[in-house]
């Protein structure tokens, strides 16, 4: 494929001192001159944790699958906030980092790439905070659980996917970051984190599954919590969702990228 080149490949490699520069300034702007500092890792998921928990399952009687809601809404909560907070900030990457796209020459996809990975950070201590939830309501993960980084994979390619195609689009359509939000919201709603993928019909399941984030974040909760079994077969349609998803940001992106500097 033309624009999978190895020629690019090789300039992405010449270039990972500048990608690990990019994500560790991404990771230190986050938390300058905050008074939490990096305890916002836990304290965005843990209160849409305590909200969801209040309306969801304590007024509106949502099942859980037999898991404490809290637990069940926060391991969903957790991959969730990664891969909602990587497309909004690799989305208005390039816009925000104009300044760079015009002056000098670098690979453009470490731009949104640097703000996918770079949000890895928080996800690394709000699993920490994961496993203290657990212990308190006496929780004990399997061999399962092993998983869990295994399946941050397929998260990450998708957030970098779909992170690609948004932020390539910003550059020509500035309304992009208003419609950006919204498109988060609804896909909070069609993904299984308030509610369990059991109250979804059986025959409606596969449909579930073409969500890329359904068969993730099910299987990253499956393999964390005791009783629960991954859903291999939705799991696999996830992930091939996933690579086309990433297959076409990346065709979108190099296809567009030579006009960045000029647009924007």
């Amino acid at each position: 494929m033309k624009l999978l080149k190895s020629e690019w490949l090789r300039e992405i490699w010449q270039y990972r001192e500048l990608f690990y520069f990019l994500i560790w300034r991404d990771v230190k702007v986050r938390y300058k001159q905050t008074f939490l500092g990096a305890l916002w890792a836990v304290v965005q998921p843990f209160f849409a944790m305590v909200v969801f928990t209040v309306f969801f399952q304590r007024l509106a009687k949502m099942p859980s699958d037999g898991i404490p809601y809290p637990i069940f809404s926060y391991t969903a909560l957790i991959p969730w906030t990664y891969f909602s907070q990587a497309i909004t900030n690799a989305g208005n990457s390039l816009v925000t980092n104009s300044n760079l796209l015009t002056k000098v020459y670098f690979p453009r996809v470490a731009i949104p790439a640097s703000s996918a990975f770079s949000g890895l950070v928080d996800f690394g201590i709000a699993s920490v905070m994961l496993l203290a939830m657990m212990a308190y309501y006496q929780l004990t993960p399997s061999l399962a659980m092993l998983l869990w980084p295994l399946l941050l994979l397929p998260l990450v390619i998708l957030a970098l996917g779909v992170g690609m195609i948004f932020a390539a689009l910003n550059v020509r359509y500035r309304d992009i970051r208003f419609a950006l939000p919204f498109f988060i919201q609804i896909w909070l709603f069609v993904t299984p984190i308030i509610y369990p993928s059991s109250l979804i019909p059986e025959k409606f399941r596969v449909l579930l599954a073409l969500n890329p984030l359904a068969g993730i974040i099910d299987s990253l909760r499956a393999s964390l919590l005791p009783g629960r079994s991954v859903d291999w077969s939705a799991l696999a349609i996830s992930v091939a969702v996933t690579l086309v998803v990433f297959a076409v940001g990346i065709f979108y992106f190099r296809k567009t990228e030579r006009t960045f500097a000029d647009i924007i």
